[in-house]
């Protein structure tokens, strides 16, 4: 069964045309940069890219941190060793997360974290949830 494709995929030109500047490990040319859902996605796969050095991961942590800040993703990370791990809204299992008390509050006020927001979007099963920003979730929380 053939994959579909999402806006955010890129083909093998597509990945050849971005330069070396655009990943988060240039050598490897792993892990692209190049828009938030990206940034996103490389800061959630960061503990699982291969052959790089300690230096190339405290490189790729600074690459990762700016390009956070350009396209407005949240990054709670410090430091490196911190990327990839489980965040405390992260759940393994399929039930939605129950929202406590505080983080109810943090969302009616306006300054819950996106990985709460995101946490809350999934139990109210807002489709498309996972390529939106902190913004976009705030939005179709208020909608929803």
């Amino acid at each position: 069964m053939a994959r579909t494709r999402t806006r955010h995929d890129l083909n093998a030109e597509e990945r050849k045309a971005i330069p070396e500047s655009a990943y988060a490990f240039p050598r490897l040319r792993k892990e692209p940069i190049n828009d938030a859902s990206h940034v996103r996605n490389a800061i959630a796969r960061f503990d699982q890219v291969r052959e790089a050095s300690d230096d190339e991961r405290s490189e790729a942590f600074r690459r990762i941190r700016r390009a956070a800040d350009r396209y407005g993703v949240e990054m709670t990370a410090t430091r490196w060793q911190e990327l990839g791990k489980p965040t405390p809204t992260m759940k393994t299992s399929t039930k939605a997360h129950t929202p406590t008390k505080a983080e109810r509050a943090a969302i009616s006020r306006g300054d819950a974290s996106r990985d709460v927001l995101y946490a809350e979007a999934r139990r109210r099963d807002i489709k498309g949830r996972s390529g939106m920003s902190k913004a976009e979730l705030q939005r179709a929380l208020r909608k929803g």
